[in-house]
């Protein structure tokens, strides 16, 4: 057991260290930082842009889908790249035997998404008014 422990601590240490320094970091910013409390620094703020009008109005959902549709594509990225560069590698990856049917799997997936592209592009997704 005391073996274990002795392996960890080099872990155990960098994290005692790191906490440390957060803490010493809220610490000083809270007790040296400025208290001047102003308007325009409790004013939200996002982006760069001051607040104009009610928080409530209704904005455009093509918004969210672009960013559903790329999210899509790029876990469609996350899972072809490494099968592209482990169905064929001769170091191992994808048996032989199962080389037809994996890239049958693959060919499926990628209509699969070829077609939520086009339904994206016919419904008017890319389109913007």
């Amino acid at each position: 057991m005391d073996g274990q422990v002795a392996a960890f601590f080099p872990i155990l240490a960098y994290a005692a260290i790191l906490l440390g320094f957060v803490a010493v970091n809220l610490v000083l910013a809270h007790g040296l930082g400025p208290r001047k409390n102003t308007i325009v620094k409790n004013m939200p703020y996002e982006s760069g842009m001051d607040p104009v009008g009610d928080a409530r109005r209704p904005f455009d959902v093509k918004f969210y889908l672009v960013a559903i549709l790329f999210i899509v594509f790029d876990v469609e990225l996350l899972l072809l790249y490494p099968w592209a560069v482990s169905a064929y590698s001769p170091e191992g990856g994808v048996p032989a035997a199962l080389g037809g049917t994996v890239f049958g799997v693959m060919l499926v997936f990628l209509a699969t998404l070829a077609l939520a592209y086009v339904y994206a592009w016919r419904r008017g997704v890319f389109r913007w008014r």
